[in-house]
């Protein structure tokens, strides 16, 4: 099953004793705008090619900009044998207002 999580919840997961990976989807150039510290970065089209850097025994959290490529991801994902998947909706766009409103927007 896939999770919707806020921005807000994934934040709570992330300061947790096993926090999850967070995977950002978005492409080189976002990344350069905003990023979250600690995140995996993978664009959305390299996935297939980099699937088997990616754990299957860690929960792992996606997100793009606004949460639509990293629902189509997670969804691959899951179709390719992956269960502990989360879609971060709203992307950092959210967490830039939920969460670290030092990161700007875009």
């Amino acid at each position: 099953m896939i999770e919707d999580l806020t921005a807000a919840e994934v934040d709570q997961r992330l300061r947790s004793n096993s926090p999850p990976l967070l995977v950002d989807v978005r492409e080189d150039w976002e990344r350069q705008v905003a990023a979250i510290p600690g995140s995996l970065h993978i664009p959305m089209g390299e996935v297939p090619a980099r699937v088997a850097e990616l754990p299957t025994d860690r929960d792992l959290v996606l997100h793009c900009h606004h949460g639509a490529r990293s629902l189509q991801v997670t969804h691959w994902l899951s179709a390719q044998g992956f269960d502990r998947l989360a879609n971060m909706d709203g992307g950092i766009d959210e967490w830039s207002s939920a969460v670290d409103p030092s990161l700007p927007t875009y």
